[in-house]
């Protein structure tokens, strides 16, 4: 697993004009506002509070690219699902959205968060076949599962899996931010997606 020492925020990007030049491999997080992409960031990087949290939904309208060591990017996409948002703007964040998931290069993977408690949302479901049609490599993580009896995380994952009509090409892990769990897993498919499964950085 990679042992990150030096995270950066190095930009907050509105469009392909303003994203990073340095061509480290991008692994992009995608989830519902306040399912938990901050919490499971700060996890990964082995900080507190370092990815923005934010008591507001909804707060973050940029791609934020954190440079992790000199090896990669996590892009955090800002969050979905909020209704407090004009449509206007939620268009404006669409186009900003897709523009990059579907022509930036370097990207090589999407995490996209779920909430382990509850069948996933329209939005989820929007999200999750929409990233299949163009043929991006996916991550289901479904966040906060210590909040679960242990007992009923097959169940939970089976709603989960059927709800999303989950391809098994993709990836599925269960995850809280409190215990860790997940979260050499998550590292694992991360580094199998950006470097082909060589652990770099070390």
């Amino acid at each position: 697993m990679m042992e990150v020492n030096n995270v950066e925020l190095v930009m907050s990007a509105v469009s392909p004009t303003q994203y990073p030049t340095t061509g480290y491999p991008e692994i992009a997080l995608v989830g519902r506002s306040n399912v938990g992409k901050s919490s499971l960031t700060n996890v990964l990087i082995n900080r507190r509070s370092y990815a923005r949290t934010s008591s507001q939904p909804g707060k973050t309208q940029t791609l934020n690219f954190y440079k992790v060591e000199e090896d990669l990017y996590f892009v955090d996409v800002p969050g979905y699902g909020y209704a407090k948002v004009s449509r206007q703007e939620r268009e404006k964040w669409g186009e900003m959205i897709e523009t990059y998931l579907t022509q930036r290069e370097q990207l090589k993977g999407v995490i996209s968060l779920v909430d382990a408690r509850h069948e996933p949302s329209q939005e989820d479901v929007q999200m999750y076949q929409w990233l299949s049609y163009y043929e991006i490599p996916i991550l289901v993580v479904a966040t906060k599962s210590d909040k679960i009896v242990r007992g009923k995380w097959n169940k939970q994952e089976s709603i989960i899996k059927k709800k999303l009509e989950f391809d098994k090409k993709d990836s599925f892990i269960m995850f809280s931010a409190q215990t860790k769990m997940g979260k050499e897993d998550i590292w694992k498919w991360i580094e199998t997606q950006a470097f082909g499964g060589n652990e770099v950085g070390i």
